[in-house]
Order: structure tokens, then C-alpha cells, then sequence
């Protein structure tokens, strides 16, 4: 026997302006007790509405764009009658399982194994079977399944487990991560510290401290650098034990928009899901041309590995990777030849602060910087790789021990059957989202390189906390105003918010105040008076619209002037914060200071306050 029921909106406290994003289920479904009918979002929170019984949809009451409100009728079930002849009835709100228990969630709360082999199998028929229906969930769906663990995908997880969610983290590699913590930011940061200390030490024997050439032993840097990344990598699976997050190894691609197929050496494994985030990350772009198949031709991962300290080494890409690890291989005693495209060197950043460095990599280790030039061709030969090019200024054919390609990362999202879920993927690869980081499927979220530029580890892991409170019907948004831009180069070059370049090309009016770091005495008794501090501020106001900054530890000064912006200040705000002296982050306070006319620490600045598109204060 069964009976006809209403489904209702359940009570939904003091929101008033809910709306219905999606509707899960058509007329003859079958449903069972807590499978979400519709979602419904407001500006506070998402939330689904769940079915309190099992049973039969017959008819669906709202459609997507309906605005509904406590009590409207959502569908209309034919309840199937449970052992002892009651229904199980709830208040329509779905109880989220905890976090790594499998069964939580199901019909009576059975324990696994507890049913007959026969019912068994036929739930497990019924589930799969729900989970390729177009917009049903199968009953042991995970809350969210989370595909890519570089630092916006762990961090996604995580959060989802803390948040009670019962999570399941689809990795491809041997180990969490992903590209940053492997082979990018971490691997990078390590061996830019041991050039740092290479150059720190030689730059002091014209100041009577003088240590010799230096005795690098490629092997032990190299295990070093390797035992950083696996101090890391150790830690995040151990905190994925610890809250209960289920690891996936193998690479996961959708199957559908409830589901998705992970494949690794032995077999394929199916994954049900209520939310899916997307944290696919990005790849190297290859340049066409290249010899590929010659192993003195690197990518960055290849660079490193670090098997050897070539004697010449031509990078091709003036950009934040190519100059890492130019700075690197130069400290390590390679001769260094840059090609860059475009006419400057890290593109998106201002020249001011892109000149220091370019000066150092040029006086102390000789490099060669060619603009607007281009690879033409490649030959790889017995003695070393051929290099042709083109540009008006571009040099003669020359032959190099190895190269390094760094021109850019292209993203995944072209990598993951988006189409067979839905997903609206543009050319490039990248996934359009809102700032809950939903894509044109609402229970599909990505996050990170996907989603478009700035590709940056630190943007990916605030979209990933973001994602994930969302999907535990929280109200949150990703609005971040800027999001800072870091070259680990020697010396640092960091960036946060409007710049010279960008007000320039967009007609925005701001005024400059810079402090050269040759006033600074703490970068005077480093030794390092080759930096720079600038504050952009809008003319009517004096908030601060943005900064650089170029110096050692720039990427860490960075962060006040990205709290400055967040926090709506205005230049007098930072001037009159009392900084510790002598400091480096003493010279965001002098440009301040500058910016206000009250600076002591040069000789006495113009007042002019220069106004437009371009106006600029002196000093």
C-alpha cells in the first residue's frame, strides 16, 4: 500500500528571498528518504530540500527561477510503506553524515552487511541506477568529491570534513599537493633559498668577510630539496586520516553529472556524489618546435630535478617561472641567457620594479636579456642544442647546454569529460564560476587554475575554503579585492592591487609616493640598497589602490598593503602605524609617509599633488 504526500518548504528562518536554482528530480523517480528534491539559494545560503520518505515522485510543484517561501509545496510522492507499516517523516531538512562514515545517511541507519545478500544487491542496482539518472543522487552518494589535491583541492577538503561533509579526494600522483607542492612552489622555494644563501655569502667578501668559491653538492641539495617536499606531503595525508578524508588514487574524469569514473593501474572505480568540487589544476604549455624528446630540453619540472648545473642555459619566458629558476641555475654557477616575447620582462608587472632585477641578473651573474625576440628553431646536435632567432634585435644562432621552456601553464579543464556533466568549458580550458564558485551546474563547484587567472596557489586555497562552506549550505563567497603577485627572484618582486601599467592602459586616476630603499638602513646593513617601495592611492580619497615592492622579502611585506586595500585605508592609515625600526616593512610606512608629505627619512619631498590618469607625487 502507499499513500500521497506533499513535500514543503521547510522553515527557513528569517531568509525571505529564496530562489529555486535546481530542480533534482522528475515525475516518476523513485526517491529515498533524505535524496534532495530541489536546491534553493538565497544571498545568505544554498540549501536542498529533502524528500522525509521513500516513494514515487508524481509531480513536481516548482521549476527553476520559481521564488518560494516556508511551506510552499515542492512535490507530490507516492510513499511506499515501511517494515511495520509507518513511514519514517521528517521536517524536510537533510542531516548531513559524518564525516567517514559510509552508512550514515541510510534507511534505518543499518549497519554495513547487516541485509540480506539479495536486498543488498538490489540496493546497489537501485543506487547505480540513480546515480545516472540526470539530476537524481544515489543514496550513497559522497557529500562531496573533491577532484585534485594541489592546494585549493586539499584545502577544500578539509574544510568540507570539518564542516561535518563526507569527503572523498581524487589524486592522480603518488602523493598530495598537486603541481605546487611537488613540482612547483615548494620544490622551487627550496632551492631559491640555497641560491640566496650562495649569494648572501659572496656578496660580503667586498665587505671583508670572504668564504671561497662555493662547493655544491648537487646530491645532497637535491635530497634536501626532496625531503622539504615530503616533510609536506607526509603531513597532508596524515591530516587527511585524521578527518576522515577518503583518498581516490587515479585519474578522475565525470561520467556524468552525478558521478564520476576514476582510473589508476587496476581497474576503474565509480564515485557518487551530492557536490563535486574541481580542482583539476593546469599543465605545462609546449612550445611546437622543440625537440622534446631531447632530455636537455626541460620543462620546469624538469628543471627541478636538478641533474646537473649546465654551463650555458637559454630560458625562454621572461615570466615568474622562467625567472625563478634563472636565478637559481645562475647562483649554481650556469651562464644565463633570457628570451622573452613580449617587450618586458614579468609581464603585468610595472618596469620600476622589474629594473632592479633585471640590472642584478645582468652585473652580478652576466646574463643576457633579449626582448621582443623569439625561438625560431632548434637543432639538437652532439654538442649542444642550436638556437635560432627572430626579432629586431634578437642575437646571433648560438648553441646551449640545455633549455628551459617556461611560457606559461594551460588549464585541465578540458582534461575531465566536463561535457559528459554539463560543464561549459571555453577553449582555453578554463570553467566559468560565480563567487560561490559554482559553474553553469550548481552542485559542480571549481576552483583554482580552472577558473581562470591570477593561476596562483594562495587564490586557489581561498576559492577551496570558499567551495567548500558552500557546499555545507553556508553563506560564503569568494570577494577578494586583490590578490597579491609574488616573483621569488633575487631580488623579490612583489606586486598587490592597481598598478602603474594597468591605471595607465585604463585611464584611472592615482597618485604615487615611492621610497627607494637606498634610505632604508636596514636593506643598507643587509647590503642591499638596490630596492623599492610605492603606494598607488586614488587622488579624491587617498585609499590605497595598490602597490610593489622589489627588495629581499618582498613577498613578504606584500601582505600589509593587500590588509590596506581590503580594509578600505587610506595612506595616512599606514604612515601613522607605529613599524618597528630597523625593518624592511619600515619602507611601506616612509612611502606612506611620502604619499602624506610628512617624510623625514629623505630629502624634503614636493607637496605637488599631481592629479589624472598617470598623475604621480614626487620622491
Amino acid at each position: 500500500m502507499s499513500e500521497r504526500r506533499e513535500v514543503h518548504v521547510p522553515d527557513l528562518g528569517e531568509v525571505d528571498d529564496v530562489t529555486v536554482i535546481e530542480v533534482l528530480v522528475s515525475p516518476g523517480d523513485r526517491v529515498s528518504a533524505e535524496d534532495g528534491l530541489v536546491t534553493l539559494e538565497s544571498d545568505k545560503a544554498s540549501m536542498d530540500v529533502p524528500s522525509p520518505v521513500a516513494g514515487e515522485i508524481v509531480e513536481v510543484r516548482l521549476a527553476v527561477g520559481d521564488s518560494v517561501a516556508t511551506g510552499d509545496v515542492v512535490a507530490v510522492l507516492d510513499v511506499e510503506e515501511t517494515i511495520g507499516g509507518e513511514s519514517s517523516e521528517g521536517d524536510g531538512r537533510a542531516e548531513l553524515p559524518a564525516a567517514g562514515d559510509p552508512t550514515a545517511g541510510e534507511e534505518g541507519g543499518a549497519a554495513e552487511g547487516s541485509a540480506e545478500d539479495g536486498d543488498e544487491a538490489a540496493g546497489a542496482e537501485e543506487r547505480a541506477a540513480a546515480g545516472d539518472r540526470p539530476g537524481a543522487v544515489a543514496e550513497s552518494a559522497w557529500d562531496v568529491v573533491v577532484l585534485g589535491s594541489g592546494p585549493g583541492g586539499y584545502t577544500a577538503a578539509f574544510r568540507a570534513a570539518d564542516l561535518g561533509l563526507r569527503v572523498a579526494l581524487v589524486e592522480r600522483h603518488a602523493t598530495l599537493g598537486g603541481v605546487c607542492l611537488n613540482v612547483g612552489c615548494i620544490p622551487s622555494k627550496a632551492l631559491l633559498h640555497a641560491a640566496r644563501v650562495i649569494e648572501d655569502a659572496a656578496s660580503f667578501a667586498e665587505h671583508g668577510i670572504a668564504f671561497g668559491e662555493p662547493e655544491v653538492d648537487l646530491d645532497r641539495l637535491r635530497k634536501w630539496k626532496e625531503s622539504v617536499v615530503g616533510r609536506l606531503t607526509g603531513g597532508l595525508s596524515g591530516m587527511a586520516r585524521q578527518r576522515g578524508v577518503e583518498v581516490v588514487r587515479g585519474e578522475g574524469r565525470f561520467v556524468s553529472e552525478r558521478r564520476l569514473e576514476v582510473q589508476d593501474g587496476e581497474g576503474v572505480r565509480t564515485l557518487d556524489f551530492r557536490h563535486c568540487i574541481v580542482a583539476a589544476g593546469s599543465r605545462v604549455v609546449r612550445l611546437p618546435g622543440m625537440p622534446w624528446d631531447d632530455e636537455r630540453v626541460l620543462d620546469s619540472t624538469g628543471a627541478l630535478e636538478l641533474r646537473d648545473v649546465p654551463a650555458s642555459l637559454l630560458v625562454v619566458g621572461g615570466g615568474i617561472i622562467g625567472l625563478e629558476l634563472a636565478t637559481v641555475y645562475a647562483a649554481l654557477g650556469s651562464r644565463i641567457t633570457v628570451v622573452e616575447l613580449l617587450d618586458g620582462l614579468l609581464p603585468g608587472c610595472d618596469r620600476d620594479l622589474v629594473r632592479p632585477l633585471a640590472k642584478r641578473l645582468v652585473d652580478r651573474f652576466g646574463a643576457e636579456i633579449h626582448l621582443s625576440t623569439k625561438v625560431s628553431g632548434v637543432v639538437a646536435g652532439a654538442e649542444g642544442l642550436e638556437a635560432t632567432f627572430e626579432g629586431a634585435a634578437a642575437p646571433d644562432p648560438r648553441r646551449f647546454d640545455r633549455i628551459l621552456v617556461a611560457v606559461g601553464r594551460r588549464p585541465n579543464g578540458d582534461r575531465i569529460g566536463a561535457e559528459r556533466a554539463g560543464l561549459a568549458v571555453d577553449e582555453r580550458g578554463f570553467l566559468a564560476v560565480d563567487r560561490q564558485q559554482r559553474t553553469n551546474v550548481s552542485h559542480i563547484l571549481a576552483i583554482g587554475d580552472v577558473t581562470g587567472q591570477p593561476m596562483l596557489a594562495h587564490r586557489a586555497s581561498h576559492q577551496g575554503k570558499v567551495a567548500a562552506e558552500v557546499c555545507a549550505g553556508e553563506p560564503s563567497s569568494f570577494d577578494a579585492r586583490v590578490i597579491p603577485s609574488v616573483a621569488y627572484t633575487d631580488p623579490e618582486v612583489a606586486w598587490v592591487g592597481l598598478t602603474e601599467t594597468d591605471a595607465e592602459r585604463d585611464g584611472v586616476a592615482f597618485r604615487k609616493a615611492s621610497f627607494p630603499w637606498a634610505a632604508s638602513a636596514r636593506s643598507l646593513s643587509m647590503g642591499r640598497s638596490e630596492g623599492l617601495t610605492k603606494l598607488l592611492c586614488e587622488p579624491e580619497t587617498n585609499r590605497v589602490l595598490g602597490a610593489g615592492i622589489v627588495g629581499p622579502n618582498a613577498g613578504d611585506l606584500i601582505s600589509e598593503v593587500a590588509l590596506a586595500i581590503e580594509m578600505d585605508c587610506e595612506a595616512a592609515d599606514i604612515a601613522l602605524t607605529v613599524h618597528p625600526h630597523p625593518t624592511l616593512s619600515e619602507s611601506i610606512a616612509f612611502a606612506a609617509e611620502v604619499y602624506e608629505g610628512t617624510v623625514t627619512d629623505l630629502y624634503r619631498p614636493s607637496r605637488e599633488k599631481n592629479r589624472g590618469a598617470g598623475g604621480r607625487a614626487a620622491g
